[in-house]
Formats: structure tokens, sequence, C-alpha cells
């Protein structure tokens, strides 16, 4: 049958797919890699759980099995129950032997991936806001990962889009130590011109923050809702960042920004995101690297992802 030049294209392109395909670990009757998962927070999350998608298709190994402990920080905040939940994660690598631990986000960082720092089993992170260097990862031997930087300035000209009339901004952040980087990050993030930051304010209660979010519109134009998990009840109880946000969404009337497309679906007016999914991806692209390729992990370089979406709560809008 003669080929049109049509279907001569498509031959190209599937021959060149097939040529840039990753090699296949072969069917050697070798036992499945064991790959153990343990997340900073919890699950169901897309954070979390897309993290975790985009690694298995990074890894592109079906046969892998997959184990997966959740440290649940967002509810075992405190430094006793953490510590706990973080010798359980440890005692499962001890009793399990995965050929490859997989963390994400810092908390899992603290309490599992440093204690193993040139061990034999390769550590692969992704999700992580602190420095490599904060917990020795530049210097150690087996591991390698994904940084997170948020889309803020980003973030900010994507509102100003939207709010042509905003000149001040109000960023909101709760105690947690992981939100240091990430300030320091937004100080250096350029803004749209005639954009200035008026306020970086750190809250505890959640009824701090009704009170003050009633309060911001005599100071700023927009808020930008950065850290929003430990806000504690009456009972001393963190209060779900899901009821921060649609409390938010129900009884502020000043347009906010958050860097996370979960935060726009409970109500955030807008985020220019960081992929949950292009994390997970890199990092399983490195454990391929490690475990199918044979590299080392330390001369594989930690970076950090670059590709963000821009997102807006359209009902949001409307009620604004």
């Amino acid at each position: 049958m003669r080929m049109t030049s049509i279907g001569r294209l498509l031959a190209v392109v599937l021959l060149a797919c097939a040529a840039g395909a990753p090699a296949q670990k072969p069917a050697d009757g070798a036992a499945p890699l064991r790959i153990l998962h343990v997340m900073s927070y919890h699950s169901p999350w897309r954070w979390t759980d897309g993290q975790l998608e985009g690694f298995k298709a990074g890894l592109a190994d079906p046969r892998a099995q997959y184990k997966v402990f959740a440290l649940d920080t967002k509810r075992y905040s405190s430094t006793e129950a953490m510590a706990a939940r973080g010798r359980e994660a440890r005692a499962l690598v001890e009793s399990w032997k995965p050929d490859l631990v997989y963390t994400t986000d810092d908390d899992a960082q603290e309490l599992v991936t440093r204690h193993y720092l040139d061990t034999p089993i390769p550590q692969v992170f992704s999700g992580v806001n602190k420095s490599p260097a904060h917990y020795g990862f530049d210097k150690a031997k087996n591991v390698t990962g994904v940084i997170e930087h948020e889309h803020f300035g980003e973030s900010v000209h994507l509102l100003k889009k939207l709010v042509p009339g905003l000149k001040r901004l109000v960023v909101v952040l709760d105690e947690a130590p992981m939100w240091g980087p990430v300030v320091q990050r937004m100080k250096e993030s350029p803004l749209p011109p005639g954009v200035a930051i008026v306020g970086w304010e750190t809250l505890r209660t959640f009824d701090e923050f009704k009170a003050r979010m009633g309060a911001y519109p005599d100071i700023a134009d927009a808020v930008a809702l950065i850290g929003i998990f430990s806000f504690k009840d009456k009972a001393g109880r963190n209060v779900p960042y899901q009821e921060v946000l649609r409390w938010t969404a129900e009884n502020s009337r000043l347009p906010d920004l958050g860097f996370w497309i979960d935060r726009v679906h409970y109500g955030t007016l807008a985020a220019v995101t960081v992929s949950e999914r292009e994390q997970g991806l890199a990092a399983g692209r490195l454990a391929r690297q490690i475990l199918v390729e044979g590299k080392s992990p330390a001369s594989l370089p930690i970076r950090a992802t670059t590709k963000g979406v821009p997102v807006i709560s359209l009902a949001r809008a409307k009620r604004l």
C-alpha cells in the first residue's frame, strides 16, 4: 500500500518516540522493585497524591511494588506526636527493606530522610521548601530530589490582571517553620509596578485569623493566604485548611491568592500553581536513573521544577 505524506510523517514520529522512550527493566525474573513512599501529610489530598502519581509515571515500572506511609503531620503536629510518627516510618524502612525511599515535603525529610544519609538505601525527595544543605543532602552520597519553588511573583501578576487597582498586599502565615525559606523567596520575587507588600502577618488561632481578615480591607487591596494549616480552634486543635478557605470565601470581600490548585478549589481567587505532578514526575525519573540505569544519587543534581499553571476560581470571582 502506498504511504501518504501524512503516513510517512506519522511513521517518523512513532519511530522517534520509540527511540526516545526510556529503556524498560529486563523481564529477567528478578523480584519487583520495592518503593516505600513516606508522605509528610495525608491522603486523600491532591498535593500528596499527585506527587505519587507523577513519581509512578516517572519511574515507569508497572511491576514496582509500593508501600505508603502518611506521617499526617498536619494533624499530628506536636513535637512529641511528630517524633512518634517518624519512629513508625523508620521502623517500616528497617522491616520492609525497600529498594528506594521516596519522601515528599519537608517534615518527611526531618523525620526520615536525614536519618539515612550515606546509607545503602537510595533516597529521592520532592516538594521540599528548605535548602538541601539544611538537611545535609548536598553532601550525602545516597540522596537526590526535587525542590519546590513557589510562583509568587507570577501569582501577583495574575491577580493584578484580575484586580487592576491592586496596590497593597498582605501576606498571611501560620507558625510552621517551613515558611521561612518560602518567605525569603517571596521577598526576592519581582512584583508588578506599583504593588507593595504592606504586611507579613503570622497568626496563631482561627479567631485571630477571622479578626484580621475583617480588618484587612482598611489597609490592603488583597491577601496572600500562604500559611493556613496550623490555626488553632478554642480547644487547641488545628483547624483544617479547607475550613479556613471556605470561611474566607464566604466572609471576606478581598481578592486573595495562593500557590496551590487545591486552594482555588476551596475558594481562593487565583494562583499560578506549583505542579504536584511535575514534582513527582521529576522525582520518579531520578529514581529510574538510580534503580534501572545504575546511576548514583549523588551524580544526579538536585533541582527545582519550573512549570506553573495559572488558575482562577470563577465562582469566587462572581461573588467578589
